[in-house]
């Protein structure tokens, strides 16, 4: 979804604005998100999740192509974490109670793994 498009369904879905006034409510949001996280601070939205920004430090890195060492410089990166409600909303045939996913499944193992086995759930007896 664009910038745009988020204007267009404010302006159809509320009413009483004009579409200048839906896009003006639309990088008002935006803007405050932004000096927010440019001041370090995290970002809440109940039943949608957080956004926080995190300083990453330098560290020693390869060039993927010729193998040479590079340094990556340290720089701030943005991270999102969904909330629960947001997951379910989502995925509403997995419930994410509780904690990790897949834990009542598997032991919280990812598929694959050893526990679980090719993403099987161990339910039900054996059969041959």
């Amino acid at each position: 979804m664009t910038k745009a498009e988020i204007v267009q369904a404010i302006y159809s879905k509320l009413g009483g604005f004009s579409k200048k006034e839906a896009a003006d409510l639309v990088d008002l949001v935006f803007d405050t998100m932004k000096e927010t996280l440019g001041r370090g601070e995290k970002i809440k939205i109940s039943g949608f999740g957080n956004f926080v920004l995190r300083d990453k430090r330098q560290r020693q890195g390869r060039n993927p192509q010729t193998g040479d060492p590079i340094v990556i410089t340290e720089r701030r990166v943005l991270t999102f974490k969904a909330s629960n409600i947001l997951k379910t909303d989502l995925n509403p045939a997995r419930s994410f109670a509780g904690g990790a996913s897949g834990a009542a499944t598997n032991g919280g193992a990812p598929a694959g793994t050893a526990s679980g086995g090719r993403g099987s759930t161990n339910e039900g007896p054996a059969t041959s």
